[in-house]
């Protein structure tokens, strides 16, 4: 069974998404794709869901969509991880295969090498600015198996142009995706603007994990995903599996 991850911005929205059954409360900062979020308040977040009785919720996080410096993403791959992450996902824009494969190798070793357990997930992009450098659907497995990390999220770069996930890519499209991952054993995470409606069909793909942020917040005036997440939206958005 697809596990959910909900995006949160902060420990009180992370009991919401706990309490309304979330798999994985995932700290972000809301202004971008990924959104990174400060050490203290993934060790908040942890804390808080500690002490109210949910302490077998993984927490996921990431060190941004891009990497300028390959030192600098290592030390930010590790600091999430000291901080609290168990999943740590690093967006890979504007990299191809072999630069992606290059960085992955030392992300993954550097993670790996105090934290054995933790798993490290390369975020990679499906809008054309990025394809032209790499191919999430066929670069994506290739970069996986290569650097031998946990598995690989695709997710949506530009939040505030009202496309998402399957504006760019066929249902058919994501379960061969997921298929080639399962083939080597590793996870297929989804991410981008996934509405409630979406989730039944792309259950179906067999993805490890979907990832919401919008779709689990309460409608305010402004973008959805700036909303407020709430147990009883996530709640709703399990329904569907």
């Amino acid at each position: 069974m697809g596990r959910l991850l909900v995006s949160v911005t902060g420990p009180n929205e992370a009991l919401e998404a706990a309490k309304g059954g979330a798999d994985i409360a995932d700290v972000e900062i809301v202004t971008s794709a990924l959104g990174r979020p400060y050490p203290l308040n993934i060790q908040t977040v942890r804390s808080r869901l500690d002490r109210n009785g949910f302490k077998k919720i993984p927490i996921s996080t990431n060190i941004g969509e891009e990497q300028d410096i390959r030192s600098t993403a290592c030390q930010a791959a590790l600091g999430v991880a000291l901080a609290g992450a168990d999943y740590i996902k690093c967006g890979l824009a504007r990299l191809n295969l072999n630069a992606a494969v290059y960085l992955g190798r030392n992300l993954v070793r550097t993670v790996h090498n105090w934290y054995p357990k933790k798993k490290v997930y390369p975020a990679v992009f499906p809008e054309k600015e990025f394809t032209v450098y790499f191919d999430p659907l066929t670069d994506g497995p290739k970069l996986v198996k290569a650097i031998k990390c946990d598995g690989l999220l695709i997710d949506t770069y530009h939040k505030n142009i009202g496309k998402g996930l399957l504006d760019y890519y066929s249902l058919k499209e994501l379960k061969k995706f997921v298929v080639s991952l399962h083939k080597i054993n590793k996870e297929a995470w989804l991410a981008g603007s996934i509405t409630e409606e979406q989730l039944p069909e792309l259950w179906k793909t067999g993805v490890d994990v979907i990832c919401v942020r919008g779709a689990a917040c309460e409608k305010t005036e402004g973008e959805e995903r700036t909303g407020k997440v709430t147990s009883k939206k996530v709640k709703n958005l399990l329904n569907q599996k």
